[in-house]
C-alpha cells in the first residue's frame, strides 16, 4: 500500500514536467524508440513468409510452449488491460516514468559497453547517465537524447557473451518475462546484480513491494506499446513460432551492433 501510494505521488508530482517537455511532433523519445526498435512492422513482417529453418534450437518446444500460454492469458487478462486503464494518465507522465527507469538501468549499458570494449558507448553512456540525473532532474526527461542527441544504446551481457562469440543456446521462454535463450538468461542474472534499481534501491523492501514496484514498471512500459503483441497473433500463423524466429534475429542484429 506504501508503495502503491509512493507510485500515485511520483506520477502526480512529475505530470507539470512531462506536459513542460512533451513535444510529440518533433521525433520520439528513448522509451518511445525502445518500442519502434523491438517491434517495428517492417521487420516483423519479413517474419510472416513460412520458413521451415529455425534460427534457434528449440529442444523444450513443448515445455516452452506452455509457458508462451500461461504468458500470453496473463498478459490478455491482467497486465494489458491495467495497462489500458492506466493510459487514462497523461502520455508525457508515462513518459518520464520510463525515462526515470531507463536511467535507472544505465550502469548495465554502461558496464556492458565497457565489457565489449565499445568505450565511446561507455563514455556516451556514462555522458547520459551523469546529464540526465542532473538536469533531468533524476532521469524523468531524456535531456541527453532531446537536447545534446545523445540517444541510448542498449547493451546487455547477453550481448557481451555473443561479442566473444558465445552461442545463443536453446530457445527459452520464461515465466512472465517471455523470450529468451539460455545464453541471454545467464546474462540476465548478471545484469541484474549490475542494476542499482535491482540490488541496491530495493535491497530493504519485501518481496511483496519488490513485485509490485516490478508490475509497476511492466504495467507503465505496456502502457506505451502501441499493442505490438496484439498485431503479432492477428497476423502471425502461429505465434509462437514468429516470436521464437523474431526474437532470434533480433538478438542476431543487437550482437552485431
Amino acid at each position: 500500500m506504501r508503495l502503491a501510494i509512493f507510485f500515485l505521488f511520483l506520477l502526480i508530482s512529475l505530470l507539470p514536467v512531462g506536459l513542460a517537455f512533451a513535444q510529440p511532433s518533433e521525433g520520439v523519445t528513448s522509451v518511445d524508440q525502445e518500442f519502434d526498435d523491438d517491434f517495428d512492422q517492417e521487420f516483423a513482417d519479413d517474419f510472416l513468409e513460412e520458413d521451415d529453418t529455425p534460427l534457434i534450437s528449440d529442444p523444450l518446444e513443448a515445455l516452452n510452449r506452455r509457458i508462451f500460454w500461461f504468458n500470453d492469458k496473463l498478459y490478455v487478462y491482467l497486465l494489458k488491460p491495467v495497462a489500458r486503464v492506466y493510459r487514462v494518465v497523461p502520455r508525457p507522465a508515462r513518459k518520464s516514468v520510463g525515462n526515470f527507469f531507463a536511467n535507472l538501468s544505465s550502469p548495465v549499458r554502461i558496464f556492458n559497453s565497457a565489457f565489449q570494449l565499445k568505450f565511446g558507448d561507455a563514455g556516451r553512456e556514462s555522458s547520459r547517465f551523469f546529464v540526465n540525473s542532473l538536469i533531468g532532474l533524476g532521469g524523468l526527461i531524456d535531456v541527453a537524447d532531446h537536447y545534446g542527441k545523445i540517444p541510448e544504446k542498449d547493451e546487455d551481457f547477453g550481448q557481451t557473451l555473443g561479442f566473444y562469440h558465445v552461442g545463443q543456446g536453446p530457445y527459452l521462454i520464461l515465466p512472465f518475462l517471455g523470450p529468451s535463450s539460455l545464453r541471454d538468461a545467464g546474462g540476465l542474472v548478471v545484469d541484474m546484480s549490475l542494476d542499482p534499481f535491482t540490488n541496491y534501491l530495493t535491497r530493504n523492501m519485501s518481496l511483496l513491494e519488490k513485485a509490485e514496484l516490478k508490475a509497476a514498471r511492466a504495467v507503465n512500459y505496456l502502457s506505451l506499446d502501441d499493442d505490438s503483441y496484439e498485431k503479432i497473433k492477428r497476423d502471425a500463423l502461429d505465434p509462437y513460432l514468429f516470436m521464437r524466429a523474431a526474437y532470434a534475429q533480433y538478438r542476431v542484429a543487437k550482437v552485431a551492433q
